[in-house]
């Protein structure tokens, strides 16, 4: 049970210093006015002294702005789209409700498209500790305001990575739950059928805890696409102590042509290996990274269109050029096509599901590697397209994912920590932080190699 030290007043006035202190523009888009908070602060340290049960009191979290807090204003990081609501998405309430404050709405990619962070009216989010590299998006501003430490914990989503590649730009845990396992009523959303609320913080222990809080025991029957835990496929969890690990096969390509990206990988790997006996290096991830091409290269970016496409179309200059013509070519996309893709895709399930046979955790690089923000300025595209190669398929082939820095000997102190992100099939959330307590925890095992 998480709660904030010296109670929630304290925490929220916290909260507020360190942002004050920071001063850097493109983290936050609005704060909660400070009076609201502390008020909101005082009600919870006075329902502990009540006897009541919060155990998030206290604890400060940001709001991604594409996900809806009552009466602050929800952008989606576009201006002429904003709009304040009424009532909090879901997954807030589900928080405040156990005492946790909500301090502000965090930056994003614009309409959450871009794992990079930059493509937004109010700044370019920077990386909470090594310039100039990028700070991930499109989830941008509630993993810098995580690291940078002005909350505990924050929340975010995940389409295409959005809640792994900012966790390993800027060295903290990112958790992408089972598709449907948290509501997403009160998300603005960017593809329906695969957006993931996803957790960012500091410490494995915290962010698993608000995971499992967020967790809907059965499906929210405003979200058509939420799941009850009964409705992933029985048999699919397994035990850390006996987790069969696999480690993808790589090349140097695969890291963009960075030697020195896979150098660190392989010493992340000896890592795991010391923690796990069952241990398979070399698993073939090929079909996982074609089924991850066909998130943007397919029909199925038309679902992005679905999403914002008329308010797009109908406001041109007010939309990111980039993303604008994301959103706008997908319109034009034929339906036969969304058919034969969801056959391909359906193929490469077929193919992708024999590797659960043989491990239950798959460890992949968190991205090929970090490029700076002048590097993505000057091809936004190809360098986005490069970060969700580990990413962008797992969701489509619902997979749940755990992002987490492991710091290697190889590792510049100017640039980000090493990160890996481990996958698992739908279902084995808590069984895919158990095998990252395992690893964070640094218990020897004995291992062979297959």
């Amino acid at each position: 049970m998480s709660t904030a030290e010296g109670g929630a007043v304290d925490a929220v006035t916290r909260a507020f210093e360190a942002i004050e202190r920071d001063g850097r523009r493109g983290i936050w888009i609005t704060l909660v006015e400070r009076d609201l908070a502390l008020r909101d602060a005082a009600r919870v340290d006075a329902s502990l002294v009540s006897g009541h049960s919060l155990p998030l009191a206290g604890m400060t979290f940001g709001v991604k702005d594409n996900i809806d807090v009552a009466g602050v204003p929800t952008t989606a990081a576009c201006p002429a789209f904003a709009y304040t609501p009424q009532r909090s998405a879901a997954s807030v309430r589900a928080l405040v409700e156990l005492g946790a404050i909500v301090i502000g709405k965090t930056n994003l990619d614009q309409f959450a498209t871009g794992l990079v962070g930059t493509r937004s009216p109010y700044g370019t989010c920077p990386n909470a500790w090594w310039p100039p590299y990028i700070s991930g998006g499109s989830s941008s501003g509630s993993a810098v305001a995580v690291a940078a430490a002005h909350v505990d914990f924050a929340l975010g989503t995940d389409t295409a990575g959005s809640g792994r590649i900012p966790a390993a730009c800027n060295g903290i845990i990112g958790i992408k739950p089972t598709r449907g396992r948290v509501s997403a009523v009160g998300v603005v959303p960017a593809c329906r059928s695969l957006d993931c609320v996803t957790v960012f913080a500091r410490s494995i222990d915290l962010a698993a805890e608000v995971a499992s809080y967020l967790a809907a025991t059965t499906p929210d029957a405003d979200d058509p696409w939420s799941r009850g835990l009964s409705d992933y496929s029985a048999g699919t969890a397994f035990d850390a102590d006996t987790a069969r690990i696999g480690i993808a096969a790589v090349g140097l390509a695969d890291f963009d042509g960075d030697e020195r990206g896979a150098q660190r990988f392989a010493a992340a790997v000896n890592l795991v290996a010391a923690r796990f006996s069952s241990f398979t290096t070399g698993v073939d991830v090929a079909a996982f990274v074609r089924a991850g091409e066909m998130l943007y290269d397919g029909a199925f970016v038309a679902e992005r269109y679905d999403a914002v496409g008329e308010f797009v179309t109908a406001h041109l200059d007010d939309v990111d050029p980039i993303v604008r013509g994301i959103v706008v070519a997908a319109a034009a996309l034929p339906a036969w096509q969304a058919f034969r893709d969801r056959t391909e895709l359906r193929a490469l399930e077929l193919i992708t599901s024999a590797t659960w046979a043989t491990i239950d955790v798959l460890v992949v690089p968190s991205a090929p590697r970090i490029p700076t923000v002048d590097e993505v300025l000057a091809a936004p595209l190809e360098r986005n397209t490069m970060l969700g190669r580990f990413t962008n398929f797992v969701n489509l082939l619902d997979l749940c994912a755990l992002t987490l820095p492991t710091p290697t000997a190889l590792d510049d102190a100017l640039a980000p920590p090493t990160s890996i992100t481990l996958i698992a099939r739908a279902g084995c959330d808590e069984a895919l932080v158990s095998v990252a307590r395992r690893l964070l925890d640094g218990r020897p095992a004995n291992h062979h190699m297959r």
